[in-house]
């Protein structure tokens, strides 16, 4: 006797019904703005045949990281999600508000990021922050929130972790960044809230606010379908996986502007630099008088300012601390070519 199939049940959100094969784009009401225009939170659920676990992917926490955006945008249009096992939750603009006004706050110049796990009775940035996690987040098995770095900063492609979390870290290695940091979680962050439910979530940061950078784009988008194909929602044939191992950091320090002046960069994002070395020159406007910028320590350029000009104080260059950094240069060329070659970047395919 051949026993009956029992259809998967239908993903219930907002008041919708998505049922087992099926993809839908639901609006959760946020709120009403001051000329009475409706804003919501937008999240397209892509609810597979099969069962497998719920990953959410999120992007715009911060409204100017736009990069996740995009992210995002291929993601979605990829083959690979054809066919799932489990449930996947796409979020591309959590903060609505900073995004249309092209900043990182809300309204009331709230930093979201600093607002979980929030309150249905609070703040604006606290009731969206509670929304997006009781709706999204805490259905979920893990999730991926995608950043940027800051206005006039640039990031390399990285991914945060927790350093006591094997699950995050596990996810990490899978990911693929040219480097894995491990950094404290933050009071009232996405990152810990997800962590203080259960949920492990990982932080990638790439590129700068307001700014598409093609490379910081293919990383997160093979990054996140890798691990998509990992947790066994997309299909082992999904992608070509990255072999090579990404560094891992114990931490990283910024290098602080000795004075103000004029900052001439002599080194870049991805660079390896030692102890002591020179990361740039600081003229006044005259040229009469000259600092050096000199490491405190050795590792990677994780991130850096682009403004050049700077104060005294300013944050100026991002080091991740890590082992012999000279070695690295090999690993992070060989990743940035695996990123380049693959065939999932073929234009008819993703872009």
């Amino acid at each position: 006797m051949v026993k009956s199939k029992t259809k998967r049940p239908p993903f219930e959100i907002g008041g919708h019904s998505i049922p087992a094969g099926e993809r839908m784009t639901v609006d959760l009401p946020m709120s009403v703005l001051s000329n009475h225009a409706p804003m919501n939170l937008p999240v397209q659920v892509i609810h597979g045949r099969k069962d497998g676990p719920t990953v959410f992917v999120s992007a715009a926490v911060h409204g100017d990281e736009i990069i996740g955006v995009e992210i995002i945008r291929r993601i979605a249009r990829t083959p690979a999600l054809r066919r799932l096992s489990g449930t996947l939750l796409l979020v591309p603009i959590v903060n609505a508000y900073g995004f249309i006004s092209h900043s990182r706050y809300l309204p009331d110049r709230r930093d979201l990021n600093r607002s979980f796990p929030g309150s249905p009775k609070g703040s604006l940035a606290s009731q969206l922050a509670n929304r997006f996690l009781t709706d999204v987040v805490l259905r979920c098995d893990f999730g991926i929130d995608l950043h940027s770095a800051a206005v006039n900063r640039i990031n390399l492609p990285q991914i945060r972790i927790n350093s006591d979390d094997a699950r995050s870290r596990e996810l990490a290695g899978v990911f693929g960044a040219p480097i894995i940091i491990e950094s404290p979680q933050r009071d009232g962050s996405l990152r810990k809230s997800g962590s203080d439910s259960g949920v492990p979530i990982l932080v990638y940061e790439a590129g700068e606010a307001l700014r598409f950078d093609e490379y910081a784009v293919r990383v997160g988008v093979k990054g996140v379908l890798q691990c998509l194909q990992y947790a066994g929602i997309t299909s082992s044939r999904t992608i070509k996986k990255t072999v090579i191992e990404s560094p891992l950091a114990s931490g990283s320090q910024w290098q602080r502007a000795p004075e103000g002046g004029i900052l001439r960069s002599l080194r870049k994002t991805g660079d390896t630099v030692t102890k002591d070395e020179v990361l740039g020159l600081i003229s006044d406007p005259f040229g009469e008088m000259e600092t050096e910028v000199r490491s405190t320590l050795g590792g990677l350029i994780i991130g850096r300012t682009n403004l050049p000009v700077v104060n005294q104080g300013d944050a100026l260059f991002h080091i991740a601390s890590v082992l012999a950094p000279r070695e690295l240069d090999e690993t992070l060329d060989a990743l940035e070519e695996n990123i380049i070659s693959d065939p999932i970047f073929d234009e008819d395919e993703i872009f």
